[in-house]
């Protein structure tokens, strides 16, 4: 059975003015996320900065998400890291915080061969008994995990569900359905690809926007697979502009600007990352506007 079907968010961490974690802020977005139909959250992953969380911070946060969302909608925690030995310490923690299931982005800067992958992954998943998705990221991370490997890892490894997949290659995607012949869960990691996804077979997405339209993205999901993929093609083309904005700069700038344009004060970045442009925020307040979110 798949972890969840729809639209996941990958959700921020909200900081205070000081750069610490602000954890009631967290549980007020978390709150606002399940009223707004989201389908699952995703903790700690690249929107919720966790390459720059300490290891103890990472925990706490995916521990705190768990102890608000209290098993109503599934929790995600991103556990992935370039050192295996880290990501097994953190999957675990994960697992023992209550997350429903762990996304491992593939090794970065190391860029492992396909059986260093495979070696890797598996390592991290038989160490904790919850599902795992992998995250196909190579813009990222300079390595692709090629379709194969990603079914043989699904079909050889008990708890490997699944991919969320953000190389934007279709015929990546298509090859994979075609290996995977149902083996392997498929999640869009681009929204502005979500239907093109579905057609192929995604059971849904893992959003940047859903921080900021969780109702709207949920629906491009559900209208889908309630037949009516019309109106999921016109959700998704209306999105298309603010989602241009959204990734204007890298993410998470532009939805954390969004969020706190939103009035949710969600704080600021932490370096490396800087504010966004003056100018490319006046470009994303607009979207925004016409979007009908602000």
């Amino acid at each position: 059975m798949s972890i969840f079907e729809g639209a996941g968010v990958a959700l921020i961490t909200p900081m205070k003015p000081d750069g610490q974690v602000n954890y009631e802020k967290l549980e007020e977005i978390i709150e606002e996320q399940i009223a707004g139909g989201t389908d699952a959250i995703i903790a700690c992953g690249t929107t919720g900065e966790a390459s720059t969380l300490t290891h103890e911070e990472h925990i706490e946060v995916i521990r705190y998400t768990c102890s608000v969302v209290k098993k109503r909608i599934p929790v995600i925690a991103g556990t992935g890291s370039n050192c295996t030995e880290t990501a097994v310490y953190l999957s675990q923690e994960a697992e023992k915080a209550g997350a429903d299931g762990v996304l491992l982005v593939s090794p970065y800067y190391n860029k492992a061969t396909q059986n260093g992958l495979v070696a890797h992954f598996t390592a991290i998943a038989q160490s904790i008994s919850i599902p795992a998705l992998l995250y196909n990221i190579p813009g990222r991370t300079g390595v692709n995990i090629l379709p194969q490997t990603i079914v043989t890892l699904c079909k050889n490894v008990e708890n490997i569900v699944g991919v969320k997949e953000a190389s934007g290659n279709f015929s990546n995607v298509a090859t994979l359905m075609s290996l995977a012949q149902g083996c392997v869960d498929v999640y869009s990691g681009n929204d502005d690809q979500i239907v093109p996804m579905l057609s192929l077979g995604a059971k849904g997405v893992i959003s940047v926007l859903s921080n900021v339209a969780p109702r709207q993205t949920h629906e491009i999901c559900a209208s889908y697979f309630a037949g009516d993929v019309k109106r999921s093609m016109e959700l998704q083309i209306a999105a298309i502009p603010l989602i241009t904005e959204l990734f204007r700069e890298v993410n998470p700038i532009p939805v954390k600007a969004a969020m706190n344009l939103m009035g949710k004060e969600c704080g600021p970045l932490r370096m490396p990352l800087t504010e966004m442009e003056p100018e490319n925020q006046m470009r994303l307040k607009k979207a925004m506007e016409d979007y009908g979110i602000l």
